[in-house]
């Protein structure tokens, strides 16, 4: 095992893509931006925040369940290499990590962010807390990027925080197969879902009364205007978080309040909006437990364990490639 932290940073992000993406969205309507242009990093600090609100519940449920359950899943999956994607901090993670040094088999750790800056400040925090294990940072997107993905002994992939409910039904089923491909037989996933619940809890988890959610939401315009010299009216938009019962998931929009005309010089594009108009920014889909199971068995994977918090709140789910 190297006793050195490896720090591997691939910067290379094809800048093509988000622009063309970011065009697309806004010229369709219903208009949208998509959730990538919140995770600058002022946007991760911002997160980082949220995880850290009375409302905001699944952070400490989802704890819960590591505290309990992360020996099992050393044990269980054997796992050489543990992979995260979205980790920002990673500060959930040292729970797992902890109970892998303990289990004696992990030689390395691979965090994958957008943001170079909370990815190489948490690989400094980590390589201090875990002397003897290989930290490798990983910049790059995980809906575009899992080619990136190192290979070699038995790996699992932590995809924490609910974040698979950011995809649409189609988008996460492609993801979810996308990710099947990547790993070979005998690799592990291992998938954070929030559980459905009272409305009342949900739409307070998502507005909650310091105005965090709200900043984060807002910071993708404040971003886009930043990097592609556009000039959005960040106090022309007011912030709504709207349950949407059918599809089992809190969509979080800004809306604006005058009409306006925003010019994005990087795009040629001029955005003009009507008041009361919509930009949808990102979704946070709910699930029952029995659904996610049944969507990682169509994608590949079996052997599923599916482990709550004790008020069952929020779920992981250990399952193995086949």
């Amino acid at each position: 095992m190297d006793h050195d932290t490896t720090r591997r940073v691939n910067a290379s992000i094809d800048r093509d893509d988000p622009l063309a993406e970011l065009d697309r969205a806004l010229r369709t309507r219903p208009r949208t931006i998509p959730p990538r242009w919140l995770y600058d990093d002022r946007g991760s600090e911002l997160f980082d925040e949220i995880t850290r609100l009375p409302e905001y519940y699944p952070t400490e449920a989802e704890r819960e369940i590591l505290a309990t359950h992360s020996v099992m899943i050393a044990e269980t999956s054997g796992a050489t290499t543990v992979i995260e994607l979205g980790s920002g901090t990673s500060d959930k993670t040292r729970t797992l990590l902890d109970a892998f040094v303990a289990h004696g088999e992990i030689e390395r750790f691979v965090p994958l962010d957008v943001s170079e800056a909370t990815l190489l400040y948490a690989a400094e925090v980590l390589a201090q807390r875990y002397p003897d294990l290989a930290v490798e940072p990983v910049v790059g997107d995980f809906t575009r990027h899992l080619s990136r993905l190192p290979s070699g002994g038995t790996r699992l992939v932590a995809f924490l925080g609910g974040t698979i409910g950011n995809f649409h039904l189609e988008e996460r089923r492609a993801f979810l197969g996308a990710l099947a491909d990547v790993l070979e037989p005998g690799d592990w996933l291992l998938l954070g879902v929030d559980l459905i619940k009272s409305v009342d809890r949900l739409v307070a988890a998502y507005n909650d009364s310091q105005g965090v959610t709200d900043a984060f939401i807002r910071n993708a315009l404040r971003g886009i205007n930043r990097e592609l010299d556009a000039d959005f009216d960040l106090g022309n938009f007011d912030y709504v978080p709207l349950w949407d019962a059918r599809e089992h998931r809190i969509d979080m929009r800004l809306r604006a309040c005058e009409p306006e005309v925003a010019h994005i010089g990087a795009l040629g594009l001029d955005v003009a909006l009507e008041a009361g108009e919509e930009l949808r920014v990102e979704i946070s889909t709910k699930f029952d437990p029995a659904a996610i199971v049944a969507e990682l068995a169509d994608a590949g994977f079996g052997h599923t364990e599916f482990l709550t918090d004790a008020a069952g709140d929020f779920g992981l789910a250990l399952t193995r490639r086949r």
